[in-house]
């Protein structure tokens, strides 16, 4: 994406783009495509011939041909059909949204933790100067969004050989319902903006069995949380000026100073329970008087947690201090620590890891690069009591009994993934990039070899890629996991002796042309898992028996391998849950010469394990990259 184009000087606008924010979105493809039937159900069967023995596949290829010429066919005509009726929108929007919003587990297992560098400048990072340039630079961010002086976000294929400014100077006289068309001739390719709308004021609000987003846009304050309590102020005023820098400090610095004790019952922590027993405790939580405290909640611009402490043990970071001083249906959590320390915990319903990391890292950026408090700013004689309150909640012997289990729960060192960090520092990108081969691929593969050493087996494994250059897209699960993978991992891990260098190395760059391909269908909305997934979700709202493929063939079981990357210059590290309680979290981000790694796993030995086994492997490629015999 472009990068943005910076101001000078104070100005509630964190820039102010000649490209009006949503300049592109009235000419995007107006729909994801549903691939044919005929295509996903080969692209299904590639995928599951690297996993199972041949009479496991024969079988799986005997269903998958009966669903293709009967059940199967019957819902594809009816999704297409839908479709066509919802020209508006993508034909996976709806499901994919209530496939998170039905989701009944903690949202400490579906949100995303992210956690950036400190600011470079140390005497920034006290957590009042900290905090205050973080919130000023949130709402500025929102600000410019709302205005649409936000620069849309737009992928340029050659980015080297693109004049961006030439271009922005001509696209923004095109007229929006060709200008998709006009960035499109000069290899440029604009994203769909529309998930920003959920960034600011948004909720996921828990209900029986489908979960509830909303947006309150007329929300002018911010939560501020501390030891549990939560305090409100605004931030905006009715004419839409942000509140001055200087009076934001003030008010942080007086929730800081705050004497108040922690109290005995904080309500945060039930935003970690499960969904449904958070649904029935939010319930009563409104029958005993606390209604106006939860809409003043759920229609914040944000949740801002002022923390005490940051975790001794880095591997036990996942909540970032403590459970009680957070509220996770919020759109986001932004959390500082003591020593200025910034995570976020993003709820996924609303939006993907690449808007997140795009919106969280310009507000990063921004904080460190123009900050509007300094260590020595005074903060403003304004009356702080008058302007923060304080919320208080009336709770009954139930609400209190919820809210000390979901304390005890928390309190269960297994109820909680743990974290493991690996840097490999012999290449990356650049050193990759030499040898003409995708380091997507190459990360992917070694993660493949690491398991196979540990564990002797291939498996399910899922890696997330965006498919944002649609209308409403979200992103296609795509199966990194193919017969080259599984040839090229055996060859290194079982019998390298048997192959000689150049052989590996033409299986290495097999995998990488074949990975390539995979991330352009995916990207074209030429998978297989969403459509199959919708086919699904379409089988289920009828009154009959699912097929097999989708009761036997494990579409739906989760992966053992989760696997997703971002990059972003001012990420530290982002962490996510695994899917399946055996399984594991890997998160992997790219620098010129270094390539970053967190895995999250409910078993400590297993993701160290794990992460020296990947690490491993990725010091066998680089070395059979790097040799050059005389052959």
């Amino acid at each position: 994406a472009r990068p943005w184009k910076r101001l000078r000087g104070p100005d509630d606008y964190l820039q102010r783009s000649l490209v009006p924010t949503m300049h592109y979105q009235k000419s995007l493809p107006s729909r994801l495509p549903i691939p044919k039937l005929e295509d996903t159900m080969r692209r299904f069967l590639a995928a599951q011939r690297p996993l199972l023995s041949d009479d496991q596949f024969r079988t799986t290829e005997k269903i998958a041909q009966d669903f293709l010429n009967g059940v199967g066919r019957e819902l594809h005509k009816e999704l297409v059909t839908r479709d066509k009726l919802n020209n508006h929108t993508s034909y996976i929007s709806g499901p994919w949204l209530d496939m998170y919003l039905k989701n009944r587990k903690s949202l400490l297992d579906m949100n995303a933790f992210t956690l950036f560098h400190q600011d470079p400048k140390t005497e920034y990072n006290q957590q009042l100067v900290r905090a205050t340039n973080l919130t000023c630079s949130a709402l500025r961010f929102m600000k410019t969004l709302r205005a649409g002086l936000l620069e849309p976000t737009v992928f340029y294929s050659e980015p080297s050989k693109s004049n961006r400014h030439l271009f922005e100077r001509v696209i923004r006289w095109v007229p929006p319902s060709l200008s998709w068309y006009g960035a499109h001739m000069v290899n440029a390719y604009p994203l769909d903006m529309s998930q920003y709308y959920r960034i600011f004021n948004s909720t996921r609000i828990p209900r029986r069995g489908r979960d509830e987003l909303v947006t309150h846009e007329e929300g002018r304050h911010i939560v501020v949380m501390r030891k549990g309590n939560m305090y409100v102020f605004d931030v905006v005023d009715r004419d839409g000026n942000l509140l001055k820098p200087a009076e934001i400090q003030a008010h942080l610095k007086y929730i800081l100073d705050d004497l108040t004790p922690a109290p005995a019952f904080p309500i945060g922590v039930l935003s970690t329970e499960n969904r449904d027993v958070w649904a029935h405790l939010r319930d009563k939580l409104v029958h005993c008087g606390n209604a106006d405290n939860l809409r003043t909640i759920e229609s914040a611009v944000f949740c801002l947690c002022l923390d005490d402490a940051v975790p001794e043990n880095q591997e036990n970071l996942w909540l970032m201090g403590n459970s009680c001083n957070r509220w996770l249906d919020k759109s986001f959590n932004f959390c500082i620590s003591t020593s200025g320390e910034f995570s976020a915990f993003s709820e996924h319903s609303w939006g993907d890891g690449l808007i997140g990391s795009l919106a969280l890292g310009g507000i990063h950026k921004d904080s460190t690069e123009r900050p509007q408090v300094h260590p020595a700013s005074a903060a403003a004689a304004v009356d702080s009591a008058a302007a923060v309150r304080l919320l208080k909640f009336n709770l009954d012997s139930e609400l209190k009994e919820g809210i000390k289990k979901a304390k005890d729960n928390i309190s269960l060192a297994e109820s909680q993934p743990g974290v493991e960090f690996m840097e490999f520092r012999k290449g990356g990108k650049e050193t990759l990039k030499k040898y003409k081969i995708s380091s997507d691929s190459m990360v992917q593969l070694a993660i493949q070899m690491g398991f196979l050493r540990l564990y002797g087996q291939t498996v399910p494994t899922s890696e997330s890629c965006s498919t944002a250059g649609f209308k409403h897209g979200r992103y296609e699960v795509m199966m990194p996991v193919n017969m080259y993978t599984k040839e090229c991992a055996h060859a290194f891990v079982c019998q390298r002796d048997q192959h000689t260098t150049q052989q590996l190395k033409a299986m290495l760059h097999q995998c990488s042309d074949h990975h390539r391909q995979l991330i352009r269908e995916a990207s074209a909305g030429q998978g297989f898992f969403c459509h199959l997934y919708c086919l699904y979700d379409l089988s289920t709202s009828k009154d009959q028996e699912l097929h097999s493929l989708f009761t036997d063939c494990g579409i739906l079981n989760g992966f053992t391998l989760s696997t997703s990357t971002v990059s972003a210059p001012s990420l530290k590290t982002f962490v996510f849950a695994p899917d399946v309680p055996e399984g594991f979290g890997v998160f992997y981000t790219f620098h010129d010469n270094t390539i970053f790694f967190s895995l999250s796993s409910f078993l400590p030995r297993s993701r160290q394990e794990l992460s020296q086994s990947i690490f491993k492997s990725l010091e066998d490629i680089f070395t059979v990259l790097e040799e050059n015999p005389l052959e």
